[in-house]
């Protein structure tokens, strides 16, 4: 998750419910969504040399290794730096600890081991690291698949993003993008909103719409997928969510 100004996504109850996302439970037979958009990431890139990957967005780094069981070299960024710090956190120690909400003031501890996903043997392939979507430092580069998700909506101006991530991709490289299109001001100022909103002339522009004007000049739409996810927040409170994938082939 990126925002220009980080506040929500540092916390310990965000750091504990994204860790109990990506390496939690499964619940109402949906898929675990990390797991989930990185083999669809690695099947969509089969054509290409699949040596370099850049999960971006990555939060507690779950996608980052399941990358790293195909790529050679995984690059791991993330905005809010309590996420990324989970990630080299379970490199390093084989294992992670977190909270889990129970009902009110009741809190669960929960451990999760590297080797319960089978990360342990392509751990060291996986390279973390702080920083901003819209601002990336220039190593990040020729790259032969970018995976962006849930990101775009939470940038706090997605056009920086979406209009040089091509420069960072190989020829014939794949980009992945996923986000529910839930714009808010909160996040992204309206001016800087890819989607979801009515123009000048009353037209209705959706996000997947302004994605392929914008991105159209770089990359071919290769197809476009719904991937649900489900987030916990109490044993009977959950989130329930349908994101949009799309697949960017650059050409």
């Amino acid at each position: 998750m990126n925002t220009k100004e980080t506040n929500i996504y540092e916390t310990d109850e965000l750091v504990g419910q994204y860790c109990d996302f990506q390496y939690g439970d499964e619940y109402f037979g949906v898929t675990n969504f990390a797991k989930a958009c990185a083999h669809k990431a690695i099947e969509y890139s089969k054509n290409t040399p699949q040596k370099k990957a850049l999960d971006l967005g990555c939060a507690t780094g779950y996608a980052s290794f399941e990358l790293a069981k195909k790529f050679d070299y995984v690059d791991g960024i993330d905005y809010s730096q309590a996420f990324v710090n989970v990630g080299s956190e379970f490199q390093k120690a084989g294992r992670i600890s977190y909270t889990q909400n129970g009902e009110g003031e009741i809190k669960n501890r929960k451990e999760v081991a590297i080797d319960d996903f089978g990360f342990g043997a392509v751990s060291d392939k996986v390279h973390f690291s702080q920083g901003d979507a819209c601002a990336l430092n220039p190593e990040f580069t020729e790259y032969d698949l970018i995976m962006a998700t849930n990101l775009i909506d939470r940038l706090y101006q997605p056009h920086l993003f979406l209009k040089s991530i091509h420069e960072r991709l190989n020829e014939n490289g794949i980009l992945v993008l996923t986000s529910p299109y839930t714009w808010k001001e909160e996040y992204t100022a309206k001016e800087f909103w890819v989607g979801g909103y009515a123009d000048e002339n009353g037209k209705e522009i959706t996000t997947l719409n302004a994605l392929i004007d914008m991105l159209g000049e770089n990359f071919e739409l290769v197809t476009t997928e719904d991937v649900p996810f489900v987030i916990r927040e109490t044993p009977r409170k959950f989130q329930y969510t349908i994101s949009q994938m799309s697949v960017w082939k650059k050409k």
